[in-house]
């Protein structure tokens, strides 16, 4: 509660909605976050089909 209420400052209600994952992704980018992989051929295939350009 301390990280989304004092230090990130979150009001109640988003701090009750946030998911665990959404509480890890804020402390992580707070120290520093984790190394992003880079995106394989598959993330783009997958990406181009759900967002199709035209």
């Amino acid at each position: 509660m301390t990280l989304g209420l004092s230090i990130l400052r979150w009001s109640p209600s988003e701090f009750w909605r946030a998911t665990p994952r959404e509480v890890m992704a804020a402390f992580e980018g707070l120290k520093g976050g984790r190394k992003a992989e880079p995106a394989r051929k598959s993330d783009l295939r997958r990406l181009m089909e759900a967002f199709p350009d035209g």
